[in-house]
């Protein structure tokens, strides 16, 4: 079985040196960057890795000037590491491409488990998108194979969690998805108390839909249940939302 290439930014050398000991143990192959700048070296020098970890608060550059420097050109899955209580700093994460995050002192094995939970989500659409066809609805074209989606003639940049949530509304136009369900097939876990990891990541796909229709909202909020993909039929119904 093929190690999981992962690059680690952090620049607490005595929490890397704990969580690569354990993760190496756990079959990893592990590099590690103690800033920015050392590990963009290593991403332009082509080294294949399958997912990174950034530790948001660094000297120098923050992990997030590092995502939104790598973000969207580099599609590689990222996790974010924060300070404890720092709601702030993981929703800007989020909004910014992040796949997750998690808070610090983070627990090793639990860790792992969220390494293994995004490149799951990421493999499992890969592996299928050849057995999915291509969704068109109100001038959307979804590609699963190409992972592309489409407007027009604008070739829409989002992130992996970003396209599959999408992807997910798209498969049941004018039908309510909950957020507990969009939860649990996109980011493989279940909906917690104060969880928004979705709605951030919603959020982000309107935007980026906005930005090219920019005359109807396509992803509509029903209050207290979840979201739709509409149809030309549900363009306003009172129930729906855009909160």
């Amino acid at each position: 079985m093929q190690k999981i290439k992962l690059l680690l930014v952090d620049d607490d050398r005595e929490l890397t040196a704990l969580l690569a000991e354990y993760l190496i143990f756990e079959g990893l192959s592990i590099t590690i960057a103690d800033n920015a700048d050392q590990a963009l070296i290593y991403l332009k020098a082509k080294n294949a890795f399958d997912i990174a970890i950034f530790d948001i608060m660094m000297p120098g550059k923050s992990g997030l000037e590092l995502l939104q420097e790598l973000r969207p050109a580099i599609t590689l899955p990222v996790i974010m590491l924060t300070g404890k209580g720092d709601d702030i700093d993981r929703i800007v994460g989020l909004e910014m491409g992040a796949d997750d995050y998690m808070a610090k002192p983070c627990n090793p094995r639990e860790l792992l488990a969220r390494i293994r939970a995004v490149l799951r989500r990421a493999t499992t659409v890969n592996k299928t998108a050849t057995a999915n066809h291509d969704i068109q609805l109100m001038g959307v074209t979804l590609r699963p194979a190409l992972r592309q989606v489409q407007v027009a003639d604008t070739l829409l940049d989002l992130t992996s969690t970003e396209f599959n949530v999408l992807h997910q509304l798209m498969l049941a136009p004018g039908t309510v998805v909950t957020k507990s369900d969009l939860t649990e097939k996109v980011l493989h876990r279940p909906l917690t108390a104060y969880d928004r990891s979705i709605d951030v990541h919603l959020s982000r796909v309107r935007q980026k839909l906005a930005l090219v229709i920019k005359d109807q909202d396509l992803i509509k909020t029903v209050r207290g249940e979840g979201y739709l993909f509409i149809l030309d039929q549900q363009s306003g119904p009172a129930e729906l939302s855009n909160v």
